[in-house]
């Protein structure tokens, strides 16, 4: 920690000493710009000193690539923020595929050291305000930090609790005892289907008696939907166990009552998919695992972000900034309401290259510093070559799927402007009306509705671009806007390898596309 005054009005404060407040104070303290990072804990990544729960985390950690290319192995990288040192990745602390939740602690304290980041530990936040110089943040000891622009940075810290009659009576995950043999020949019902619910059920699958697992929502399985928020297969062993008529189940439907009944609970659940009928089951222990939320607890009602998606998660912009506080920026998971169940924002591995597009992003807004870019040649085969040498090796792109882009501004004359990295909503939202592509890695529409394990499905074949439009896997997309307006798109055809490289299956169509959008573009301008 540095110690600075704390009277000192700061181009930044930033809320959350975790991985998206480390993030992003790191590329502010590399720009230049004062900042401080505000964490009530006594080091960083708090969150991880106690999730999840049985320590285990469910973001790869591959080490063996087959490939020394840095930016290649961060595709398969899921744990590092992105840093100058190379010395600071993940992948140096750990061999295991799934590390523990600890090792994730010791390196986050140590990329807070690496960089002297500006944090005050034990400093919690009490109260948010803003007055004529911006904020006014409020600590436990009534002390006032005093910024320009706020940074939210406090992950979804708030148990997500669910309403039911009776539901305080049961244990949350935060909680609970994680020794299995405190469960021995018990009847345990979790709520909840996600992650946490299941990583709980498997702890206890060799002591309980038996184990349900209530939701109203259907189980989602991340192989299927590419989203890694959903149903993980490590945390799946459970639907073994229920599948094979070893006394477990997944019950579909509501909880409508948590009642004690001397050492156990009656439980009210209405299934869903059996007409609504109600039943009334007895057990042992009931399990609350329903999931975190953004705790807005600590602003002034004039400094309130408004939330959304049912109360948990405050309304971005595509800056990633409050839709009705200016001013105030989100970091780290909280960008996930961006692109919520669709993409990686909630994620190490996406947030990253999401918050240092919103720290250009800040520099555009509030430094007079422009978005970093190169020229490119605007011939049709220098805009390929430029897009081909991108999509087969940005980490961006491939985290970031759909959500952030490259982004190829075409000026009436002289060579184009090849901006990395750019949220697509952002651009689309900050266009002048100006001829430019976007360059994406996308899924096909329907591809969560896909079984890729059902042979029986037919897919488009690899290398075969006149089915590229129809591709459900990871490809490239280039998009051709101008005034405004979507005019092509552009898929390139699926390979196996995520190698779109081949002479006739991807570099001609794509040259051919950028020849013919150019040639439309000078009819259409007279040039």
């Amino acid at each position: 920690m540095h110690d600075e005054s704390l009277g000192e009005l700061l181009d930044y404060l930033i809320i959350g000493a975790g991985p998206g407040g480390l993030q992003l104070g790191q590329l502010l303290q590399e720009a230049g710009h004062s900042y401080r990072i505000l964490e009530a804990g006594d080091g960083p990544g708090e969150f991880f000193r106690t999730y999840p729960r049985h320590r285990q985390l469910i973001s790869i950690n591959k080490r063996h690539t087959g490939t020394s290319d840095p930016e290649l192995n961060l595709r398969m990288d899921w744990n590092s923020l992105l840093s100058p040192d190379p010395r600071m990745l993940f992948t140096r602390y750990s061999a295991e595929y799934f590390p523990d939740a600890d090792v994730m602690v010791r390196y986050l304290a140590d990329f807070a050291q690496a960089y002297g980041l500006t944090i005050s530990y034990r400093t919690r936040v009490v109260r948010i305000a803003r007055d004529a110089t911006g904020f006014v943040v409020t600590d436990q000891a009534g002390r006032e930090h005093r910024a320009r622009r706020l940074v939210m940075a406090t992950g979804v810290s708030a148990a997500n609790v669910a309403r039911i009659p009776g539901i305080e009576t049961a244990e949350p995950y935060a909680t609970v005892p994680v020794d299995p043999d405190g469960f021995i020949d018990q009847r345990v019902l979790i709520i909840g289907k996600g992650n946490s619910a299941f990583e709980t059920a498997d702890n206890l699958v060799a002591t309980a008696a038996v184990i349900h697992v209530v939701g109203r929502s259907a189980i989602r399985l991340a192989w299927k939907t590419h989203y890694v928020g959903h149903l993980r297969a490590v945390n799946n062993n459970f639907l073994d166990t229920y599948q094979l008529k070893s006394q477990n189940a997944v019950l579909d439907g509501d909880v409508r009552s948590i009642e004690r009944d001397g050492d156990g609970y009656l439980v009210d659940v209405s299934f869903s998919r059996a007409d609504e009928v109600v039943k009334r089951l007895r057990y042992d222990r009931v399990i609350v695992c329903t999931g975190f939320r953004f705790d807005a607890s600590v602003f002034d009602p004039d400094a309130r972000p408004q939330l959304v998606i049912d109360d948990r998660f405050a309304e971005l912009t595509s800056a990633y900034e409050s839709v009705n506080v200016p001013g105030m920026y989100f970091a780290g998971t909280l960008m996930q309401q961006r692109d919520f169940k669709k993409s990686t924002g909630g994620f190490i591995h996406g947030f990253r290259y999401a918050v240092r597009a919103l720290s250009r992003i800040l520099d555009e807004r509030h430094h007079d510093r422009p978005w970093p870019r190169r020229p490119v040649e605007s011939t049709a085969d220098a805009l390929a070559d430029a897009v081909i040498a991108r999509v087969n090796r940005s980490s961006a792109l491939w985290q970031q799927f759909g959500v952030l882009g490259d982004v190829l501004l075409i000026p009436p004359h002289g060579p184009a402007q090849y901006l990395e990295e750019v949220p697509i909503d952002y651009a689309r939202d900050n266009g002048d009306g100006s001829d430019y592509f976007t360059v994406t890695l996308e899924y096909g529409p329907d591809h969560d509705k896909v079984d890729p394990f059902d042979i029986s499905v037919r897919r488009v074949a690899q290398n075969a671009p006149e089915q590229a439009i129809d591709a459900a896997y990871l490809h490239p997309v280039i998009r051709h806007w101008r005034d405004g307006r979507l005019r092509d798109t552009h898929h390139m055809a699926e390979n196996l390898e995520n190698e779109w490289d081949d002479p006739r299956a991807h570099r001609a169509p794509l040259t051919g596309f950028f020849a013919r959008a150019r040639a439309a573009a000078s009819v259409g301008t007279g040039r």
